[in-house]
C-alpha cells in the first residue's frame, strides 16, 4: 500500500494579522508626517515642491530606496547587512571603471549587480552555511570590501566626462517632475512585495524571522532562505550602486562610506522590527523617503546639515522604543485572548 505524505505547511504566527494591521497604521504615520513636514516647508518655502524640487526628492530617495529594500529582505529573516555600504562604492567604481574603457551602460550595471550579488553570496554563506553570526559577518566584510576598494581605486576617481553621456542623462531625466531612476525603484519595490507577500518562498521569509526553530521544524529551508536574502540584499546594492554613478557622475574610494547606518535606519524607521519577523517594503520606502527628505528640508528653512545625522539616530532610538512598545502591546492582548479562550472552554 502507498502512503501519501501531505505537503508541510508553513506555521503562521497567531500575532501575524494583528501585526500587520498594526504595522499599516504604523506606514500612515510615517505618511502623514512627511506629509506635514513636507507641507511646513512649502509654506516656509514656496519653491520647496516646484517641479524640479519634487524630481531632486525622488532622486535622493531613490538609492536609498534601493538599498533599503535589500536590507528589509535580510533583516525580516532576523538577520542584518552592514556591508551594503561598501557594497555600493566598489561597484559604483566597478561600473564607473567599466564604462569609462568604452564598455555598455547596460552591461555596466549588470557587472555592478552581479558583483553585489557575489557579496551578498559571501555574506550569506558565512551566515547560513558557516553558522556566524550576521552581525560579525558582515562588520568584516564591510571592512574587507572597503579594504580592498582602497588598495584596488588608491587615488583615483571616476568624473561625468569620462562617462557616457546617455548614463548621466538616465540619471537626471525623468517624465515631468518623475525621474526615470525612481520609476526603476518603483518597479524593483512593487516586484519585492509582490514576492514576499504572495510566494510560498517569501512568506516563509517571515516564518524564518518570526521563530527559526519552528519555521526549521515546519519543513522552511532556514539555509536557503537565509542565502537567497543576502544574495538579494548585495544585487540590490550593485544596482544601487551603478545608479549611484549614473545620478552624482563622481565615485571615488570613500564613496558609500558610512551609507549602511542611514540604510538601518530607513529599515527600522520605517517599520521592519530589527528582531525579524514583520513589516513591509513599503514602510521601509517611506522611511527612506522621510530620512532623505529631512536632509532637503533642513537646510530649506535655514537649519545646519550638520543636525541631519542627528535627527536621524533619534528616529532610530523612536522606531526601536515603538517596535517594543508594540511588541509588548501585542503580546498582552494575544495572552488576554488567550485566557479568555480557556476561561470559555471551562465555562
Amino acid at each position: 500500500m502507498t502512503t501519501t505524505m501531505e505537503p508541510v505547511r508553513v506555521a503562521v504566527p497567531a500575532s501575524r494579522g494583528l501585526l500587520d494591521r498594526v504595522l499599516k497604521m504604523r506606514e500612515l504615520a510615517i505618511l502623514a508626517v512627511l506629509v506635514l513636514m513636507l507641507a511646513a516647508t512649502q509654506i516656509d518655502n514656496s519653491a520647496f515642491l516646484s517641479q524640479q524640487g519634487i524630481k531632486d526628492l525622488l532622486l535622493n530617495a531613490t538609492i536609498l530606496v534601493l538599498v533599503a529594500v535589500g536590507e528589509a529582505m535580510v533583516v525580516i529573516t532576523r538577520n542584518v547587512d552592514l556591508s551594503v555600504g561598501s557594497v555600493l562604492g566598489i561597484t559604483a567604481f566597478a561600473a564607473g571603471d567599466f564604462l569609462q574603457g568604452g564598455g555598455n551602460p547596460l552591461l555596466a550595471v549588470v557587472l555592478a549587480v552581479a558583483l553585489g550579488a557575489g557579496f551578498g553570496l559571501l555574506n550569506g554563506l558565512l551566515v547560513s552555511i558557516g553558522q556566524v553570526p550576521a552581525l560579525v559577518v558582515t562588520l568584516g566584510t564591510l571592512y574587507i570590501i572597503r579594504g580592498i576598494d582602497s588598495i584596488w581605486i588608491g587615488s583615483r576617481e571616476i568624473t561625468a566626462g569620462v562617462l557616457p553621456t546617455g548614463f548621466i542623462d538616465f540619471g537626471h531625466n525623468g517624465l515631468s517632475a518623475l525621474p526615470y531612476l525612481a520609476v526603476l525603484a518603483a518597479a524593483v519595490l512593487v516586484a519585492v512585495a509582490y514576492f514576499l507577500r504572495n510566494y510560498r518562498s517569501g512568506r516563509e521569509f517571515y516564518a524564518l524571522g518570526s521563530s527559526p526553530e519552528a519555521a526549521g521544524l515546519a519543513g522552511v529551508p532556514v539555509r536557503r532562505r537565509i542565502l537567497a536574502a543576502y544574495i538579494a540584499c548585495g544585487a540590490l546594492a550593485g544596482l544601487a550602486g551603478a545608479l549611484y554613478l549614473a545620478r552624482f557622475g563622481n565615485v571615488d574610494s570613500g564613496t558609500g562610506s558610512g551609507y549602511e547606518l542611514t540604510v538601518v535606519s530607513a529599515v527600522v524607521v520605517g517599520g521592519v522590527a530589527f528582531t525579524g519577523g514583520s513589516g513591509s517594503v513599503y514602510g521601509v520606502a517611506l522611511g527612506a523617503l522621510l530620512l532623505t527628505s529631512i536632509n532637503s528640508v533642513l537646510p530649506s528653512i535655514g537649519v545646519s546639515s550638520v543636525w541631519v545625522q542627528a535627527i536621524d539616530g533619534i528616529l532610530l532610538l523612536v522606531a526601536i522604543a515603538v517596535d517594543r512598545i508594540l511588541a509588548l502591546r501585542v503580546a498582552g492582548i494575544l495572552r488576554k485572548r488567550a485566557a479568555e479562550t480557556r476561561s470559555a472552554r471551562h465555562g
